[in-house]
């Protein structure tokens, strides 16, 4: 990667770098639809435990939605950084919002939103935000609006 950050990735508090596999690509050559969907779960995960420290088995979130916008194709050992930050806070659930670019040529190659749920898996139920989440989130990020 350049030193620079590329402009469409300022403003995340976290980024994820990767770079294309060939097992990623479509019978066209390019990164197939699905595998976007792995990208993102791969940094929300990286950012969910910058973020609390816990590891995966103590993961307590669980994907209520996803959305995603395909923009440009990434083709193989392409260089991408997945951008990825809090953008609301419900009480049980919290968006978030990200970017994945290209940084050889600063193209958002896809863009995303998804909502995570607070989960307690002893009690298989949903739970409230910890403020203590809330309160780490803002530290890296700053302010976070409310869904």
């Amino acid at each position: 990667m350049s030193e620079t950050l590329p402009a469409h990735l300022v403003g995340f508090p976290f980024i994820h770098w990767l770079e294309v596999r060939f097992r990623d690509l479509d019978v066209l050559g390019h990164v197939n639809n699905s595998v976007y969907a792995t990208y993102l779960e791969s940094t929300r995960i990286e950012f969910y435990h910058h973020l609390t420290g816990l590891p995966l088995e103590k993961l307590n979130i669980i994907l209520a939605e996803l959305t995603i916008k395909y923009k440009a194709p990434a083709f193989y050992k392409d260089k991408l950084g997945v951008g990825i930050k809090v953008a609301s806070f419900g009480s049980k659930s919290f968006g978030m919002e990200y970017a994945i670019v290209r940084p050889a040529d600063d193209v958002v190659v896809a863009s995303a939103r998804s909502v995570l749920v607070m989960y307690d898996y002893t009690l298989n139920k949903t739970v409230h935000i910890p403020d203590a989440f809330k309160q780490r989130v803002e530290e890296v990020q700053g302010p976070v609006g409310k869904h």
